[in-house]
């Protein structure tokens, strides 16, 4: 790769392994997968004829390799995040090895504003593929909807139906889940997880330095999305402070919901 390719592909090769991240849900095989891509954009450069950017061209190569790499697995159930949850309240031993994770992972604490990027995370999951690439290119990669089809081989019109159809989706499991904002969902982890994980953290108070939640009287769902959107740009899942804890949620969540749903 010639340096100045090399140059731009250092400016946003962290974009590129946390959106891989957020597509696999697994740190070594996001790592696997940026090391696959970058010997590809070396081997290939000389094919890019800059019809695109180089950017939208590498997010293409990696976007394919994801795909692949996801061919064969199961798409998360919305209850997912529930399932697991009880798992974990009636085996104590899956409730102990979180508490060893959280004590001695070098990022292991628990950060509220951070558990809301790894609930983003684990409901986009449950999205079509292909939505999930759009709306995460588009609403938190800022790539715009022309670069969006050069890398998704999508017409304009089915990127922009994809992530209508994505932030629709979001909007309704936001809406039936996230107690943390509408006093009325199924799920109240944030707090429960920062009681347990974190009680020196005020949930209340740090929850209230979160413009989503201060304002979720005011705003409707989708400008609460857009708010949620906001949070989840500014949080990079692969170096946060509780990116170990939430990884080892995230990469055992499938497992975990599997054995539990078999059982009943």
């Amino acid at each position: 790769m010639t340096s100045p390719y090399l140059q731009e592909y250092l400016t946003f090769q962290k974009e590129l392994r946390s959106f891989i991240y957020r597509l696999v849900a697994h740190r070594q095989e996001t790592e696997d997968i940026v090391q696959e891509t970058y010997l590809k954009v070396v081997r290939k450069i000389d094919s890019f004829k800059g019809e695109g950017s180089f950017k939208a061209w590498v997010f293409t190569i990696a976007a394919n390799l994801a795909k692949d790499s996801l061919k064969a697995r199961q798409r998360w159930g919305e209850d997912w995040m529930e399932v697991v949850k009880d798992a974990h309240v009636e085996d104590k031993t899956l409730l102990a090895k979180k508490f060893e994770v959280s004590r001695t992972s070098e990022h292991g604490k628990y950060v509220i504003r951070e558990h809301i990027n790894y609930c983003f995370n684990c409901v986009s999951k449950t999205l079509l593929l292909t939505n999930q690439i759009c709306l995460l290119l588009k609403e938190v990669y800022n790539f715009k909807i022309q670069e969006i089809t050069l890398i998704t081989g999508l017409s304009e019109g089915k990127v922009k139906h994809a992530i209508a159809n994505s932030r629709s989706d979001m909007n309704r499991i936001f809406k039936k889940r996230c107690a943390l904002v509408n006093k009325e969902g199924v799920c109240h982890q944030c707090t429960g997880l920062n009681n347990r994980f974190n009680p020196d953290q005020n949930t209340q108070e740090e929850a209230n330095k979160i413009k989503m939640i201060r304002e979720s009287r005011r705003k409707n769902h989708d400008e609460l999305l857009n708010l949620r959107l906001q949070l989840v740009k500014g949080i990079d899942p692969l170096e946060a402070e509780g990116t170990d804890l939430h990884n080892y949620l995230i990469e055992n969540s499938p497992e975990w919901a599997k054995s539990r749903l078999e059982t009943q």
